[in-house]
């Protein structure tokens, strides 16, 4: 296995980006779905909500393809990020994913180590990422805590059935 790079989406690579961005939040989802109950679930989510998460990625990398890049190993679209440079000087990483297939092998390290590399060659000062505290974030929040971020606002939603 060679090392991963990164670079500019192609017209060609959304499928791939698509693909990826529901593949990795299908456990995700699945978990608030089962945590919420049914009801709850459809109504905060209606529709296809993976669905919704990937025309959201997409939407970020043909309105704004200079603040995103895929992942490539090998010659294949294993991952993407998007982030954004904040005016105040916080650069903040938005949607990313590693294929789940290819987890596990330090390329969402190298990703983040690539994105924050952005980050300060942009000028910002702090980066940022958000993440859900539930078991299916663990490797995300793994590999950001690699890179060096540190919890500092934990966030909780509540529900209450009336």
């Amino acid at each position: 296995m060679s090392d991963p790079t990164f670079r500019p989406a192609r017209d060609e690579d959304i499928a791939d980006i698509r693909r990826i961005a529901q593949a990795a939040w299908a456990p995700i989802y699945a978990y608030f779905r089962e945590a919420m109950g049914e009801d709850l679930w459809r109504r905060e989510h209606p529709g296809d909500p993976l669905e919704r998460k990937a025309d959201s990625v997409e939407r970020h990398f043909r309105e704004r393809p200079d603040e995103a890049f895929v992942v490539e190993l090998d010659g294949a679209v294993v991952g993407f990020c998007t982030y954004a440079f904040g005016d105040n000087g916080v650069g903040v990483i938005t949607n990313n994913a590693i294929d789940p297939a290819m987890q596990g092998r330090g390329i969402g390290t190298a990703q983040y180590r690539e994105v924050l590399r952005r980050f300060r060659e942009a000028g910002m000062v702090y980066a940022k990422v958000g993440t859900g505290l539930d078991p299916s974030h663990a490797a995300a929040r793994r590999a950001y805590e690699k890179v060096g971020f540190e919890q500092v606002r934990p966030h909780v939603e509540y529900y209450l059935t009336l």
